[in-house]
């Protein structure tokens, strides 16, 4: 197929239609007039990224590196390419190549991070996970990593702050799941229930101590409450339609 018009535009458009084959099919044409064509190697290794086509992606990283050892799009696509081949002990030289450019790069320093995980270095791999939450403390990928490589690590409460950092930015249910493990763990099952519900770290103390004090069980607590805050909601919406009507 004949592309008309300024080819980054073209490759644009492929790729918000998602058209992967074309944009290599685009690009070896642009390689074929200029084989060092920077936009065409690295938009052919983002094609073949998303084709699974992973060592293409590597040739093609590989040459745009040749020409700019410390391209940032390159060396992205070669860590998420390593990373899919299982190949993590390659992936930490990268890394280090974007952190030489950009010290406080989170995305280098989370990949360095898994990397590290992946190959047994769980202490190295918290490092870098705190150097990128002194950067960006908020970091919803960096405080889940933490959370996992802690609660891998046996460090169950301290794994818990994490993922409720997590939840005090983003419902994840992924996050309410692995905090309620952490507290099954540490043999705390009232709090494991009431994590398993999606709650934060002071609703569930609150939740425990006023169960204790009324001599109820938490889960028969939790339904009171909840059966409360119903009935509330309904009332609300009661009075909201009569005042409507009158």
């Amino acid at each position: 197929m004949a592309y008309i018009g300024n080819p980054i535009d073209v490759i644009k458009k492929l790729h918000s239609d998602k058209q992967w084959d074309e944009i290599v099919s685009f690009c070896q044409k642009m390689l074929d007039s200029d084989p060092k064509d920077m936009v065409a190697l690295q938009n052919m290794a983002t094609a073949f990224l998303n084709l699974g086509k992973f060592d293409q992606v590597l040739s093609c990283c590989d040459a745009v590196l040749d020409l700019n050892e410390f391209d940032e799009y390159a060396l992205k696509n070669k860590i998420l390419a390593l990373e899919r081949l299982g190949r993590h002990d390659q992936i930490i030289p990268y890394c280090d190549k974007l952190l030489i450019k950009n010290p406080t790069h989170t995305w280098a320093l989370n990949s360095k991070g898994l990397a590290c995980n992946e190959v047994g270095k769980h202490t190295d791999a918290l490092n870098y996970y705190s150097m990128a939450l002194r950067v960006e403390p908020n970091n919803i990928t960096s405080l889940l990593n933490k959370a996992l490589t802690l609660s891998f690590l046996g460090k169950y409460d301290e794994s818990i702050s994490y993922y409720d950092d997590v939840q005090k930015q983003e419902k994840l249910s992924d996050a309410a799941s692995a905090k309620s493990e952490a507290y099954q763990r540490l043999g705390k099952e009232d709090e494991a229930f009431l994590a398993a519900q999606g709650m934060l770290v002071s609703d569930i103390i609150r939740y425990v101590s006023e169960a204790k004090a009324k001599k109820m069980k938490i889960f028969d607590y939790y339904c009171m409450v909840e059966y409360e805050d119903l009935e509330r909601r309904e009332k609300e919406h009661q009075q909201k339609l009569n005042s409507r009507l009158r």
